[in-house]
């Protein structure tokens, strides 16, 4: 395989910007043979993972960057990343002014300091309704949607940010969790179990939850539970299918376990939360036009 420049490595496209902020869809397309380039956060940022997944390093450490978890980076900090595990991911970027960053953090309980002091946070359920509304948004790019967001991921990632540091992995568990991964995007509807992921990459069942939970900062189980979730939501938002067969299309078994994990993470059951949605969606859009 021939190695891709760097401008055909990565794209990226602003989405929406505003006083403060801006947000960008960011595809890379680099692989195992592609090379890691250097470079330095030119904006305090939180970029969320929609697929696929890279190694990101710093001065801090080295972690796996799974769909569903949050990248931070730091104004003037190198990085780099790579692909060693797979080839591409999808990001969409939001990069932030200092004062933007800290005019959010002082108006929230708690919050001493506006420096991350982990590289990532993990896919979790209180990542689920972000995740769903920046789907929703990439397909619409309303400028009012992008400053909401905005908003609320830099709050969410100066909330959670002090929750624990990052654990470092061994390279071969690195590369089968990723592999792991790989096999949960593709299967994501699909009946999946720890068993059957952890025959996949050649690991006990218990070794891989231990190593699977380490590696990406979420339960297998709770992992895809939040992926089918996300995708769920989607749906609900863009879609007029019924929410029995969108329930039954994401992988979940019946509608009252959907409809328990979806009021869950979302806070409303899926038709109201459909409702809500239309209606935001409604506003939204006569305010733009």
């Amino acid at each position: 395989m021939s190695e891709l420049t760097q401008s055909e490595i990565a794209s990226k496209y602003l989405l929406a910007s505003g006083e403060g902020w801006n947000v960008c869809d960011e595809v890379c397309r680099a692989g195992p043979h592609n090379p890691a380039f250097e470079e330095r956060h030119s904006h305090t940022s939180v970029s969320a993972v929609l697929s696929g997944t890279f190694v990101y390093r710093s001065a801090r450490a080295r972690v796996l960057m799974a769909p569903g978890s949050l990248l931070l980076g730091e104004r003037e900090a190198p990085f780099s990343c790579s692909h060693e595990h797979g080839i591409g991911d999808r990001c969409v970027a939001f990069y932030f002014d200092p004062v933007f960053v800290e005019d959010v953090a002082s108006e929230i309980p708690g919050v001493r300091r506006i420096v991350f002091n982990t590289n990532r946070i993990p896919p979790c359920h209180l990542l689920a309704p972000l995740f769903a509304d920046i789907r929703t948004f990439v397909h619409s790019c309303a400028q009012h949607a992008g400053e909401e967001l905005a908003l609320r991921l830099v709050a969410a990632a100066l909330r959670i940010v002090g929750s624990g540091r990052d654990v470092p992995v061994h390279d071969r568990d690195e590369r089968r969790i990723s592999q792991a991964l790989a096999i949960i995007e593709k299967n994501l509807t699909s009946q999946l179990s720890v068993a059957t992921l952890a025959a996949e990459v050649e690991m006990t069942r218990y070794h891989f939850l231990r190593i699977f939970h380490r590696t990406v900062g979420e339960t297998p189980y709770r992992y895809i539970l939040n992926r089918r979730l996300v995708l769920a939501a989607q749906r609900l938002s863009t879609r007029p299918n019924g929410v029995l067969e969108i329930a039954l299309a994401c992988g979940f078994g019946d509608l009252s376990e959907f409809t328990r994990h979806f009021r869950s993470r979302f806070g409303a059951p899926p038709a109201a939360y459909r409702r809500e949605r239309s209606i935001l969606n409604t506003r939204k859009s006569r305010i733009n036009r």
